[in-house]
C-alpha cells in the first residue's frame, strides 16, 4: 500500500506538457526527450489540436461546451496543463498564433509557452519572446534545452500557490523576473 502512495504522489507531482508539432519525427523526439526528464506528455500535431485538447473554442474565453464530443472519454477535461512547447512553422496555425491565442485566454494566459524552430531568425526569436513565449529553442530540441523547462514550470507552480490562500514566500525575484529566458535565484532563501 505505501508502494501505490508513493506512486500517486509521483504522478501528482509530475508536470504535464503539452508538445505541438506538424512533423512526426520532431514530434517524438520531444516527446521522448520529455518522457526521459519525467514529464507527462501529450502531444497533438496542429495548434488547433492544441486549443481543442485545451477547450479553448473561437472567442477563447470560454470552455467549450462541446469538449464532450471532442473526447468522450471526458479524460482530458480534468487534465491540467503545466507547459505548452510548440513548432514554431506550421500549416494553419503557427506557433507564434498558438502562442497569441493561448496568452489572450484569461484561463490559459499563465501556462508558459515555449517556441522551436529549426530555423534561427533573431526577429522571429525576438517576436516571440516579447508575446509572451518563455523559451525559443532551436531544433532539434536537447536534453540540455529540456532541462532549462523545470524553472518555468516551478514558476507556473509558485503563482498558483501565491493565490490568496498561499501563504508562501521568498520566490517573487523568480516570478517577477524581467528576463524572463533566465532564472535569477535569490541568494537570501535558507532551507530549513
Amino acid at each position: 500500500m505505501a508502494m501505490a502512495t508513493m506512486a500517486t504522489l509521483a504522478t501528482e507531482t509530475q508536470f504535464h506538457v503539452l508538445a505541438v508539432d506538424d512533423s512526426l519525427i520532431d514530434r517524438k523526439l520531444i516527446e521522448r526527450l520529455l518522457k526521459t526528464s519525467s514529464y507527462q506528455v501529450t502531444a497533438v500535431d496542429s495548434g488547433s489540436k492544441a486549443l481543442e485538447f485545451l477547450g479553448l473554442n473561437g472567442n477563447l474565453e470560454q470552455i467549450d461546451s462541446n469538449r464532450a464530443s471532442v473526447f468522450p472519454d471526458h479524460r482530458h477535461q480534468h487534465i491540467e496543463i503545466n507547459m505548452i512547447i510548440t513548432d514554431y512553422c506550421m500549416p494553419g496555425m503557427t506557433g507564434y498564433d498558438l502562442l497569441k491565442k493561448i496568452k489572450e485566454s484569461k484561463y490559459f494566459k499563465d501556462i508558459p509557452v515555449v517556441i522551436m524552430s529549426s530555423e534561427n531568425v533573431p526577429s522571429r526569436i525576438n517576436r516571440c519572446l516579447e508575446e509572451g513565449a518563455e523559451e525559443f529553442f532551436l531544433k532539434p530540441v536537447q536534453l540540455s534545452d529540456v532541462n532549462k523547462l523545470r524553472p518555468h514550470l516551478m514558476k507556473g507552480r509558485c503563482k498558483e500557490e501565491d493565490q490568496p490562500n498561499n501563504k508562501r514566500k521568498g520566490m517573487g525575484e523568480i516570478i517577477n523576473s524581467p528576463d524572463r529566458t533566465r532564472t535569477r535565484y535569490n541568494d537570501g532563501l535558507e532551507v530549513v
